[in-house]
């Protein structure tokens, strides 16, 4: 498994000690290096980021300002000077905190500890057990019971207090009050995975994916960054 990591620090030097030390450790795998959290910011929106080595005192915004200020967080550690800041990490719930000068001992401590907090998200078909359940459910829409074939739906959207259930060949989704969580109960954890915080999708329904945008039964639907390896792991498996 590789950590995709990006370096968020001002001082080059700084930069510099932290590129050495990532190449020293096969599982991390370098995406980016920024001088200032804005730099940061576009790189978040282009690609992937496991874990982010991130400074703290930085002209412009703090590291913990930066850090707050983001909706979908990677993990952090924390590479700084300043000690005073250390509680005010924890309540980030950030995974290490290192105090420069970072020695290679501590540096692979903490990014160990990043790699156990990623393993423990992913979980393991192994362990997975697949109840045998009915192949259709009904939904209350359109101000009667609508009986929803399994194998017929492409993808569940959360609206708030509703989802839409898109289904293959049928132009308009069914509009019904429920969560997407209850949503995920009821279909087959073999056949449908939510990749978004408001999308489930049928994967043998997959037409295309380009940049985290998925291509399914003609419509497109985003791939959050937390759930890309998952998908990936189900593409390659």
């Amino acid at each position: 498994m590789l950590l995709k990591c990006l370096i968020v620090d001002d001082e080059s030097m700084a930069r510099k000690l932290l590129e050495e030390n990532i190449r020293q450790l096969p599982f991390l795998e370098l995406v980016g290096t920024c001088k200032n959290p804005f730099e940061a910011i576009q790189v978040l929106q282009e690609q992937p980021v496991d874990l982010i080595f991130l400074d703290i005192q930085m002209p412009g915004m703090l590291g913990t300002t930066f850090l707050q200020s983001l909706r979908e967080k990677p993990m952090v550690i924390f590479v700084t000077a300043y000690a005073h800041y250390a509680v005010e990490s924890y309540d980030l719930d950030v995974v290490d905190y290192l105090m420069k000068p970072v020695s290679m001992e501590r540096f692979t401590k903490a990014a160990l500890k990043a790699l156990e907090e990623k393993q423990k998200k992913i979980p393991s078909p192994t362990t997975e057990v697949e109840t045998t359940s009915p192949d259709y459910f009904f939904v209350h829409a359109d101000y009667a019971l609508v009986k929803v074939l399994i194998a017929e739906i492409s993808h569940v959207e959360s609206m708030k207090d509703y989802v839409k259930i898109f289904r293959i060949n049928t132009q308009k989704p069914l509009l019904t009050k429920s969560t997407l969580k209850a949503m995920e109960e009821k279909l087959p954890t073999k056949s449908f995975m939510r990749v978004h915080k408001s999308f489930i999708i049928n994967l043998e329904q997959i037409q295309s994916i380009r940049n985290q945008n998925i291509t399914i039964a003609g419509h497109h639907v985003p791939v959050s960054d937390m759930y890309l390896e998952s998908l990936m792991a189900w593409i390659e498996r």
